[in-house]
């Protein structure tokens, strides 16, 4: 299952792990890299020696390749920008901003850049500025999001850049990577499924959370704030999403969520924990191994697309 991604990232299968913070650390993204995708580590918030410490850690456990995602916004980017390429990481992924200040440091060190875009306009800018693909995220994904589906978005941003384009949003299974592929994204980037992996270190509470998901269990809170978040209902989106009907200010909606995605994910607090999930979370319903995973997407995908748009 060979595509343009596969080769630029040097990976078995089109397939890229979420950064998503907390919950992507070293278990987890090097049990999907060792399975043939690209296993990512989602920095977050955490500090420039935490994510040093996560990527010796994968290396310990797989010598296939990895990536590391850079939320732009957390204190320590610098730091960890520099970590990235000191470390030899063969991929980094971004999301909320643009790496372009990193691109001279990165590209010395022959680290691939993939920035995360919800929008056209930023996927030609992160071209011009030398990434060499781009993850187009619809609205659908969870955690951090845009406005535009999935369905509307990657054709749009496939059609407007050179570079591989790599979907992102509403896919859980090999349906969902056959429909990316027809739609010209080039790889998918998945979170939700991979939350409820076996490798995957989140609360159980958390993965019981997910697979009992239905089809309209997320909600996003923060569309007024202009930090919109998709999360799966509890009493704390109950209450934001009360608070913010009634106009309440930014402080108190933060308040309110300050540090709930680490209550949900470590300490397994459902009723008071940020449970970021996608709107795909209705269709996971076991808990499997990465390396299972992905061999079911892949042999899924195969077989809907009779290999009409892999190369030979």
């Amino acid at each position: 299952m060979k595509t343009e991604v596969t080769r630029l990232l040097g990976i078995e299968y089109p397939i890229l792990q979420g950064g998503m913070a907390w919950v992507a650390e070293y278990h987890l993204a090097a049990a999907v890299s060792e399975a043939g995708g690209l296993g990512i580590i989602g920095s977050g918030g955490a500090p420039a020696s935490w994510v040093r410490e996560q990527i010796r850690e994968v290396r310990k456990r797989t010598s296939r390749p990895f990536g590391v995602n850079l939320m732009l916004m957390n204190p320590e980017a610098d730091a960890i920008a520099r970590v990235i390429a000191e470390e030899g990481v063969k991929v980094v992924t971004t999301g909320a901003g643009s790496p372009e200040k990193y691109m001279d440091i990165w590209k010395a060190a022959g680290v691939k850049v993939i920035p995360v875009v919800a929008s056209v306009a930023l996927a030609r800018r992160m071209e011009h500025c030398g990434a060499d693909a781009v993850v187009a995220e619809g609205t659908e994904s969870g955690g951090h999001i845009g406005e535009t589906t999935t369905m509307a978005l990657v054709p749009q941003v496939a059609d407007a850049v050179s570079v591989p384009v790599i979907a992102a949003g509403g896919i859980g299974d090999g349906r969902g990577v056959a429909a990316a592929f027809m739609l010209g994204a080039r790889a998918v980037q998945m979170g939700t499924r991979f939350i409820v992996a076996k490798e995957s270190i989140v609360h159980e509470n958390y993965k019981r959370y997910v697979l009992k998901a239905k089809d309209i269990d997320t909600r996003v809170t923060g569309r007024t704030t202009g930090h919109p978040v998709r999360v799966i209902r509890n009493k704390q989106v109950k209450e934001y999403l009360k608070l913010e009907a009634e106009g309440a200010s930014l402080e108190q909606l933060e308040r309110l969520t300050l540090g709930g995605l680490r209550r949900a994910v470590v300490d397994g607090d459902m009723d008071t924990g940020s449970i970021m999930a996608g709107q795909i979370a209705g269709l996971v319903k076991e808990e499997q191994s990465c390396a299972d995973i992905l061999r079911e997407l892949v042999a899924q995908a195969q077989e809907l697309m009779k290999g009409s748009l892999f190369d030979e």
